[in-house]
């Protein structure tokens, strides 16, 4: 489940708040190819944006969202409780010293991106979004539009060295110095194989120092619900990988855990009381020693 807050790419932002009539989303419709948004079938950061209460979504992607929450109401709860993970595990990364972080599969403007969060409490922060969905890349340009140390690419996690030697990420990150990577609820839209080499690609090219930062849904805390749930991304073109607590503990091998390890997102170091929270989502942190 993806999640977004900014753009780069698609034509110009010139339209960049265009409402359109046949789907009643709001979103930059007018700087993007009608054939890329692909409307027709849902999209992961769409379903999100919905589960957050967001407006950038269509009506496959609603239905799809919609599916989930009738077979588990507490889904976008989930979703937020993620977005909150995300925040505090970049807290902490500025907090040891990180001013460099790329968000994969960052999804639509949801509150509390990473760059409000980094550059909040160390103004020097530089932040590289990249999301595959068009409207993110729209979104981007538009929100970010006069901050000079935040961008946003278009690209996919698969081909994750092509990203990482790209001009535009290179302008902003210094990969000889620490980097946080996010892949915060997208590898279980990837495969067993893809998944293993995205995060063996993270490590190779990243400093010592550097961190990863990723959470990942899964079956093992609702196991009577969690089929029905994973038919919500049947009709899109991912689909999604649902991992136990050791298949995530793996992606980390090779990362110093950063306490507590691999937990339920809502129990990675919580800032506030846990009391009712969910059980869809492991959340882990790791540094490259």
């Amino acid at each position: 489940m993806p999640e977004l807050d900014h753009a780069t790419d698609p034509a110009d932002a010139a339209d960049a708040t265009g409402t359109t009539e046949a789907t009643g989303a709001t979103a930059p419709v007018g700087s993007v190819d009608p054939v890329m948004l692909q409307t027709h079938r849902p999209h992961p950061a769409r379903i999100y944006d919905y589960w957050l209460g967001g407006k950038d979504n269509f009506p496959p992607d609603r239905a799809a969202a919609e599916h989930a929450i009738a077979a588990a109401p507490d889904i976008p709860q989930a979703a937020r409780e993620n977005r909150a993970f995300l925040r505090r595990a970049v807290r902490h990364c500025v907090d040891a010293g990180v001013r460099q972080f790329i968000d994969i599969g960052s999804g639509l403007p949801a509150r509390g991106n990473v760059h409000e969060v980094a550059q909040e409490l160390a103004p020097d922060a530089r932040v590289v979004y990249i999301d595959n969905d068009p409207i993110v890349l729209a979104h981007g340009r538009a929100l970010l539009a006069d901050n000079h140390s935040t961008t946003v690419l278009t690209g996919d996690l698969r081909d994750l060295d092509e990203l990482l030697d790209r001009p535009a990420l290179r302008e902003l990150i210094d990969l000889s110095r620490p980097v946080a990577v996010l892949l915060v609820a997208v590898l279980h839209f990837l495969d067993d194989d893809q998944a293993a080499a995205a995060v063996r690609a993270v490590h190779e090219r990243l400093a010592p120092g550097s961190y990863l930062l990723l959470s990942h849904s899964t079956a093992e805390g609702n196991p009577q619900r969690a089929a029905e749930v994973a038919k919500t991304w049947d009709d899109t073109d991912t689909h999604i990988r649902l991992r136990g607590r050791a298949e995530v503990e793996a992606f980390l091998a090779g990362w110093e855990p950063v306490e507590p390890g691999v937990d339920f997102v809502p129990l990675w170091r919580p800032d506030g009381s846990t009391a009712g929270s969910t059980r869809w989502m492991y959340a882990g942190v790791g540094r490259k020693v």
